[in-house]
Order: C-alpha cells, then structure tokens, then sequence
C-alpha cells in the first residue's frame, strides 16, 4: 500500500514543527523544500526533498522548483478515474495527500520602508500559488491548508478517523482561493499603482476582516467590519480602543467622518460629529479651550456623539466631557488623570490614534451601489485664500477672512445641501442635507440664533438664485464664502451688496453626498 505524502513549503513557520510531526505519527510521508525543509530536518522529522520527487534540481535562484508533473501530477490526480491513475502509474507519479503551503511574504515586503521594485517582484511566489490551486481544486481527495490556525483541526480529525472529512476539505478549499485571490489583488495593486494606471480595466480589492459587529445600521442587518490589507495608518481602522464596549457599524461611520474633519485643522481643534455630520468644531489656544468652543456650538446636538481631539486630553477637559454622554472620545492620547476620568465609565470608547500620519491617508473613495462601486479620489485639493476672489463691493476684513477659512474647511465635510454659519474659532450653526439650499441657510441661522449677527456663512455650492444671500442678509451674516459658477451669479452678488455682505467665490466646490 502506497504511504500517504504530504508536501509542506512555509514562509511562516508558526506551528509547523507540531504540525508536521502530528503528521509524521500518522505514518505519512513528508516532501518539503528549502527553508523549511531545513527547519523539519533540525527537530529529527523525517523528509523527503522536492528533488527527489522530480528527479530534477532546483533551479535559477529557487524560481523553478516545485513547477513540475511529479508535483502538480500527484496534486491533481482524481483517484476515482481509472484514466488518471493509469498516467500516474505510467509515469511514476505518486499522489500527493496534503499540502501545507503558505506564500513568499509580498505584503511584508513592500511595507519595508525604501523597498525596491526588484526586491518586491522577488517576492512574488509562483510556486506556491500554484500547488495551493492544484490541491485546491482537487479537494474532493486532498487537503489544503494555508492558515495554521486550520492545523488542530486536521490533526484531530486525522488521529480520530485517518482521514479528514470532506466538508473540511471543502472549507480549507475555499479558503485558499480567498487567500491567493488576495495574493494577487494585491500584487495587481501594487503594480497597478507602480505604472501610474488610474482607472484600469478591472478593479481588484482585498481587505483583511478587523471585526464582526453585533449588527449593521439597523439591528436587523448583519455587518462586519474589513480593514485595508496595507493598513492606513491615519484611519479608525487602525486606532487603539483602551476601553468602552467595542464598536458599531454607526459608530465606525460617524468615527470615520470626524476623522477625516479633523484632518482640516493643525491648531488644537475639536470636532464632534452626529450622523456623520459634524455638530461643533472648535480651536483654540489649548485643547481644554478648542472643546468650550466645539461644545458651545451645539450643546444638544454633542450628546451621543463621537469626539476628536487633535490634542494629548488633559484632565480639565476630561473632566468637561466626563458631564455628557458619549459614544466615543479619539485622541493622540490621553493623560493619566484624563484615562481614569473617563475610564469610570464602562461603555465610553477611548481610543487613540496617530494624528503625525494625518497627511498620509490619501487612498481613493469607494461607495458601494446596487450591482457596482464609485470609486473617486479624497477631496483633499489645496486651496488657498489668496486666490478666491473678491466679487463684492466690501472686501472681508483680516478677522472675517479668518472666520471664513475656518468655514469654508468645516462645510465640505457637512452633507449637501450643506451651510455653515461660524466666526474664526467656532461652527455657530449647521444646516446639513436639505433638498433646497435656502432650507439649509435657514437652519444654520436659527442655530446660531443672536450669534449669527457679525458672523460668516460658507456654502458648498453655488447658490441658484439671490433669495439665500437676502435670508443671511436679513440675519446679520457679514460675509459669504461660495464657489461661485451659477448663471444667476450676479443676483446673489448684487443682494450682498445691498445687506453690505463681503462675497468672495472659491471657483472650488465641495459637495458631500
């Protein structure tokens, strides 16, 4: 009776000394290559080499090795087809049982800081992928594994019945086409973004799963939570939760979109977000002084709401925050007094995360719809204030140019229709997501109520016609921050004029769907 073989060839090696003798004890024959044949040989596990096998040496600097019929031969075999045992038997082929592979270490090699496109192309297996394919394909006989976290469960099943059951092998298969699948999305990316192709025939994505959430938006819905393969460094996927009930699916949303608000600002700055938009944004000299002006700016609308800060949270301010319920406080840090504040309650999420990556987070949008995916890049165009253009009689002055850059960093990140009504240091009222512009103006001014007397308003998008800049107008706003673009331009140019508004237009727009 031929022995059943197995063929083991691993970059990581956890676990593969206990596993590969758990094999041994079975009376199966072990095959191994290289490195890790050498690892096996060092602990007294017997092994036979791919040479062997093939009668053939291995060649051009382990490129060619396991490419073979003797391997791939005995991998896809069908031992319930005369026809196939028949070749195998003519040609000295031995069948192959298990194989244990796991690939060349590309991902690892191209987050190397400085690495070479010759080294990472070096990094590409060939071999393995397809070994892994082969045995994949022909699980109905072989089985597979490519996680060793999967090695337990062959063994048991292995002392329990020698052999493993076929819903195993069926599991450990599809396993492995994920697992190449991802291989090569990212190898295609890599060499994709290498050759500067933006907008290539097929579009391949792989994530690595972070977290199964108790249940998406609504708590019918079931949700998970994928991180990017090559993580982004500045991302709530990766920030470090020190306390609080893990996330949710509405919480990684609005985590997400504070986040990338606080981007905007590198004076200490607080944003505090509600469904997706932000709710207050404040700056200040210190960061307890950012959240007095973020959390004036809308004392109703912060609780419950998710919180950044771009600053170390001190104790003072911790203290101030430890008064509201919130879902979640992000920061750099947090300090000893400020953790143990906070920390006393159990379900609040602290979480940290490294604001010196801010600028590095530049990957392209995707949205799924209905049988596809938008995919766009970040609306992170630089603009500067000295290119907008004055189109008003009254100029803004320093401290409303001022307040009206601060604005007009707030507004793209508040949904269309999207208002802001705000001085230099503070968001004073936000009108977010109405289907009719002047609906937004409105209720932006009635936030800031009194408040919006001297201030300035910044508008997403053009405004259609005049009847929003009469509104502001009527309600003391003193300046206007807007793209300019539409054909009743000189309508609203000429109601600021007669409420005395400073007008500037950005040629710039921000809608935010």
């Amino acid at each position: 009776m031929i022995k059943k073989r197995a063929l083991i060839s691993v970059s990581d090696k956890t676990g593969i000394i206990a596993f590969a003798k758990g094999l041994a004890e079975q009376g199966i024959e072990i095959i191994s290559t290289g490195g890790t044949k050498a690892v096996l040989d060092q602990e007294g596990i017997a092994t036979i080499s791919i040479e062997e096998v093939t009668d053939f040496p291995e060649m051009m600097d382990g490129r060619v090795k396991t490419l073979h019929p003797k391997i791939h031969g005995g991998l896809l075999g069908r031992r319930d087809l005369s026809s196939h045992l028949e070749a195998m038997e003519q040609y000295g082929i031995q069948p192959i049982d298990f194989v244990c592979v796991n690939l060349y270490p590309f991902k690892e090699t191209i987050l190397k800081k400085d690495v070479t496109r010759e080294e990472a192309i070096e990094n590409i297996d060939i071999g393995g992928p397809s070994m892994l394919r082969s045995a994949a394909k022909n699980h109905p006989f072989v089985t597979v594994v490519v996680d060793p976290k999967d090695y337990d469960q062959i063994l048991m099943e292995l002392s329990e019945s020698g052999e493993t059951m076929l819903s195993t092998r069926q599991k450990l298969a599809a396993k492995v086409f994920r697992h190449t699948a991802a291989y090569d999305a990212l190898i295609a990316e890599y060499l994709t973004d290498a050759v500067g192709e933006h907008e290539p025939e097929t579009l391949t994505l792989t994530y690595d799963l972070k977290q199964v959430l108790r249940y998406g938006e609504n708590s019918h819905q079931h949700a998970s939570f994928y991180q990017n393969t090559l993580p982004t460094s500045f991302s709530i996927a990766s920030a470090t939760q020190l306390h609080g009930k893990e996330l949710s699916y509405n919480n990684i949303k609005d985590a997400d979109a504070a986040i990338r608000i606080s981007r905007e600002f590198d004076q200490p700055t607080v944003v505090a977000v509600k469904h997706m938009n932000p709710c207050g944004i404040g700056i200040g000299e210190t960061i307890n002084e950012a959240y007095q002006s973020a959390y004036a700016a809308d004392p109703v609308s912060i609780f419950g709401g998710i919180i950044v800060l771009n600053r170390e949270v001190d104790g003072e301010t911790a203290e101030k925050m430890h008064k509201l319920f919130l879902e979640i406080i992000i920061a750099p840090s947090f300090s000893q007094e400020a953790f143990n504040i906070l920390s006393s309650k159990k379900n609040l999420r602290l979480m940290t995360l490294d604001f010196s990556k801010k600028d590095e987070s530049k990957e392209d949008e995707k949205v799924s719809v209905l049988g596809g995916l938008l995919v766009q890049n970040q609306d992170l165009i630089e603009e500067k204030t000295e290119n907008w253009q004055v189109v008003t009689k009254r100029t803004p002055t320093d401290d409303e140019l001022k307040a009206l850059e601060f604005a007009w960093k707030t507004v793209k990140h508040v949904k269309s229709n999207a208002i802001v009504v705000a001085n230099s240091h503070q968001t004073l009222g936000i009108g977010a997501g109405q289907m009719n512009r002047v609906g937004s103006v409105q209720i932006a001014i009635s936030q800031a109520g009194k408040k919006a007397n001297e201030a300035v308003l910044a508008s997403d998008a053009f405004f259609p016609m005049g009847d929003s800049v009469e509104y502001a107008g009527k309600h003391g706003i003193k300046a206007i921050v807007q793209p300019g673009g539409s054909i009743k331009d000189q309508e609203s140019i000429d109601m600021a004029d007669k409420y005395g508004i400073a007008m500037v237009f950005t040629d710039v727009r921000h809608f935010r769907h």
